[in-house]
């Protein structure tokens, strides 16, 4: 099959740099996928779960935060926020984040503040969606 070059940093870390078969990430509505020789194109990276295939057949997860992305000569280039396997998700961590979030947003905020909680419990749902479907207790 057809790979091209991926690459996925976070403010971290690298967090892959390879090969790849297939990504696919998501968007505003929904889910895009990328293949090799896909047409130039930048775009946004929305929180939630991203997948990827490596020539060897492996499966990949991530869950990550908001980004871009950009595809360019065989390239994809992802920039994001954070990124992180399911096995390195605290749930614990994850479901105190979002019960603060949801009471911040119960509470009187400006706008700018207002939007920062809603990603903040956006970020912390993604988070426990993707521990919770690939690691269950």
């Amino acid at each position: 099959m057809n790979t091209f070059s991926l690459k996925i940093t976070a403010c971290d870390r690298v967090f892959y740099e390879g090969e790849c078969e297939i990504l696919i990430f998501p968007v505003e509505d929904g889910e895009m996928a990328i293949m090799a020789h896909h047409e130039q194109m930048t775009t946004t990276v929305e929180i939630g779960e991203l997948r990827f295939r490596t020539p060897d057949g492996a499966e990949h997860v991530a869950i990550v935060s908001d980004g871009m992305l950009q595809v360019a000569h065989n390239q994809v280039k992802v920039i994001v926020y954070s990124a992180e396997t399911p096995e390195e998700i605290d749930a614990s961590r994850a479901r105190a984040a979002e019960e603060r979030a949801r009471e911040q947003l119960r509470q009187k905020q400006s706008i700018m503040e207002y939007h920062i909680s809603r990603a903040s419990l956006a970020r912390a749902m993604a988070r426990l969606r993707g521990k919770d479907k690939h690691m269950p207790e």
